[in-house]
Formats: structure tokens, sequence, C-alpha cells
């Protein structure tokens, strides 16, 4: 079960990792209709990576609260 727990908690912090990216990427984008192509950030792109992220992050979630609950239970069982 740790290990379930631990990979939750590693894809927490992938998913981070990705809305900090697109973030960082939309926050960058030139607004100027005099940047070079090459230069621009694709918005729809960018935001499809958010969402993405954010779902993951709340599939993490969700693994975590069972989790819980699943170590609740035992615990409940024991004692």
């Amino acid at each position: 079960m740790t290990i379930g727990l631990m990979q939750a908690l590693q894809g927490l912090q992938r998913s981070e990792a990705q809305f900090n990216q697109a973030a960082a990427n939309i926050a960058r984008r030139p607004f100027s209709s005099a940047t070079p192509p090459g230069d621009q950030v694709d918005l729809s792109t960018q935001a499809v990576a958010l969402l993405d992220s954010k779902n993951s992050f709340e599939a993490n979630i969700k693994v975590l609260k069972v989790g819980d609950e699943m170590t609740q239970t035992l615990l409940n069982a024991i004692g």
C-alpha cells in the first residue's frame, strides 16, 4: 500500500511541475504581433497541459484519500 501512496505523491509532484511549466510558458507569451512565429507560445497546447495537470492532480488526490481510508479501516479493525 505504501508503494501506491508514494506513486501518488510522485504523481502530484509531476502534475505540479507540468502545471508550473505550462503557466510559465503562458506568462512568457509575447504580446506583439511582430514576434517571429518560432518565439510564440501555442496557447491551446498550454491550456490542454494545464487541464491535464489539473486532472492528474485530482486523480492522485483521490488515490491518497482511498489509501487514507484503507489505513483507517485497518487501524480500526486492529484496535
